[in-house]
């Protein structure tokens, strides 16, 4: 099915004039291929998104003067946050000839004994505009761990050549360990602090004997202080 999009010639160019279409919910196009000219267009912003979601691959742009093109997406630009399309460029098909067109993978079920690592998102096929899927489905049920699956293995639409490598690798399924953190070693003091520390208790044991040691048992008791010679006269 081919989505019709309006189209008006853009006159003005550069980004400030660009930033102003998109206010006006106008986005910026440009138009190749064919051996035909350059085109630099714009469409309406509520028409192209509404196609995009109904799956459309192949838009006919309808140009001023009555005249009219069979194009397909090339390339989409979006703003930094990914949210809007800034440009869209199209390239012209012929609807009856074969074209090649990239085409996501789309991986459904879980594997057996481990994790599916994703090798490849997109492939490249060959097919006339109309017969271009959407997404090919990706069964992955079936895998096992050391199987990978290639791209010869996968399921294409009637009509749709795979133009990719048959001996690229797609997808494997593999075993994610987890890690253990290492147990934490105890502190050892350093030879030093450890000859320190041993000899502080018996160096401070002296000094304390000194300062407040009591007689020893047996020891004699201090003699008391004898008379001043030559006292006070008799009367």
């Amino acid at each position: 099915m081919t989505a019709n999009l309006k189209t008006t010639l853009r006159v003005r160019l550069g980004s400030r004039p660009s930033r102003l279409l998109r206010r006006q919910g106008l986005i910026p196009v440009s138009l190749h291929g064919e051996g035909k000219e350059a085109l630099l267009l714009t469409i309406d912003e509520h028409e192209f998104l509404t196609a995009r979601r109904r799956h459309e691959h192949v838009f006919m742009l309808d140009m001023e003067g009555g005249r009219s093109d069979s194009v397909m997406v090339r390339e989409l630009q979006w703003d930094p946050l990914g949210e809007a399309i800034v440009h869209v460029e199209f390239r012209r098909v012929d609807l009856t000839r074969e074209t090649e067109a990239q085409v996501p993978l789309e991986f459904v079920g879980h594997p057996k004994g481990g994790v599916l690592n994703h090798l490849v998102a997109l492939v490249t096929v060959a097919a006339i505009p109309s017969k271009i899927p959407d997404s090919i489905e990706v069964k992955v049920d079936a895998m096992e761990l050391g199987h990978p699956l290639f791209a010869r293995d996968l399921k294409l639409p009637e009509g749709v050549r795979l133009v990719t490598p048959g001996n690229v690798s797609i997808a494997v399924v593999v075993i994610v360990k987890e890690e253990v953190a290492a147990p934490v070693a105890a502190a050892v003091p350093a030879e030093g602090e450890t000859a320190a520390a041993a000899a502080a208790p018996g160096a401070a044991a002296p000094a304390a004997d000194k300062a407040g040691a009591t007689p020893g048992k047996g020891a004699a008791p201090a003699k008391p202080a004898a008379p001043a010679k030559g006292g006070g006269k008799k009367d």
